[in-house]
């Protein structure tokens, strides 16, 4: 495969990417360069983690890069995720691995390598990069950093917390990594690491972001944020395991599905801040290539539609009536999670796993 089609697959997944000078050499002087992304185990998981970020792995791993699954179950310890228990994060960890292989990822050939931060931790190298790391950067720019961990400057309450930042930092230089795929909201982290790994006489990794895929609600501003500050809408919309009634499971059944969406927002002819068309554009038309809107003949019939780009013009113009949105893209995402979810029913392991995991989080 030539360097331009290896550059378009990546595209596909980087909404922002620094630099794509820096990627394309990658490409060219290097035949199987390393790429990462982070999880921390905390819950159950919705369709961002587990059917969109599939997606953006296998595009990955068809541009010819290996890609290393990191289980940040140190991070959600820091993090107070599942009450701070770290048997309960590993055990999430291991459903998440489940989540990956019933998603498609092809766990079991030389593209992927899964890893734990709990295994990095019991070597002193680490910690040597860790603390690198410390002594090359401010508290301020520390403090400022912990966004990457769903927090606010004025959340610190206990001094582990500001580990997060230097040891996210550090696993890019300890993974090997060359790109650091990982969400938006993970991009103060990877500039850091841009920042200090010439300096400690590392590398300075490419960074490639995907884009962080909104909940139900739709893409709103929050209170006092310019609304030309995409990054921080964006960001502060994404999906969240924490709001249950705005995310779809990847264990949600068909007819739950639907009733979400059915409740989502979608103003007619309205494209931004529309999630239910930001599902199409993102999942449904990256595993298939046409949809198929059921309607009956007295709304026009059925429509089918070939592109993305075709779904945005016919419901812009009105065409194509928010209900009828919603249903289609119920079906197409049913047709989508059903793998996943009919993994985690029929495979004892991983209903035992998902069970643990559902009853932690109800009473967490």
């Amino acid at each position: 495969m030539d360097v331009e089609t290896r550059m378009d697959l990546i595209k596909r997944v980087g909404e922002e990417i620094i630099t794509e000078n820096e990627l394309r050499q990658l490409l060219q002087t290097k035949q199987k360069p390393v790429a990462y992304d982070g999880f921390e185990p905390s819950g159950l998981a919705h369709i961002a983690f587990g059917v969109f970020r599939a997606i953006n792995v296998q595009d990955m791993i068809d541009a010819g890069v290996h890609f290393k699954l990191w289980v940040a179950d140190w991070f959600a310890w820091l993090n107070n995720k599942l009450g701070g228990d770290l048997d309960k994060i590993q055990m999430c960890g291991k459903y998440f691995v489940e989540v990956w292989k019933a998603a498609g990822i092809p766990m079991d050939s030389n593209k992927i390598t899964v890893q734990w931060t709990s295994e990095a931790v019991a070597d002193p190298e680490y910690w040597k990069k860790v603390v690198l790391i410390a002594k090359n950067t401010t508290l301020q720019r520390a403090t400022r950093c912990l966004s990457i961990a769903g927090r606010k400057e004025g959340d610190v309450k206990q001094t582990a917390l500001l580990f997060y930042p230097m040891m996210q930092t550090a696993d890019i230089f300890w993974l090997k990594a060359d790109i650091c795929q990982l969400g938006l909201d993970q991009r103060r982290a990877n500039m850091l690491a841009r920042e200090v790994g010439p300096k400690l006489g590392w590398w300075k990794p490419v960074v490639v972001s995907h884009h962080m895929l909104m909940g139900l609600e739709g893409q709103k501003a929050p209170d006092g944020l310019d609304e030309n500050r995409a990054f921080d809408v964006q960001i502060s919309s994404k999906m969240s395991k924490s709001k249950p009634s705005t995310a779809i499971f990847v264990h949600d059944s068909g007819e739950e599905i639907a009733r979400k969406l059915n409740s989502a927002f979608c103003p007619e002819k309205q494209v931004d801040g529309n999630p239910v068309l930001e599902y199409c554009k993102y999942i449904v038309f990256r595993k298939q290539d046409a949809m198929l809107f059921k309607r009956p003949a007295k709304f026009g019939g059925n429509m089918e539609v070939q592109s993305y780009d075709e779904l945005e013009r016919v419901f812009r113009e009105g065409k194509l009536h928010p209900m009828d949105l919603k249903a289609g893209t119920a079906v197409a995402l049913d047709e989508i999670v059903r793998p996943i979810r009919e993994h985690f029913e029929k495979n004892k392991k991983a209903r035992e796993l998902y069970e643990t995991v559902k009853q932690t989080q109800v009473t967490r």
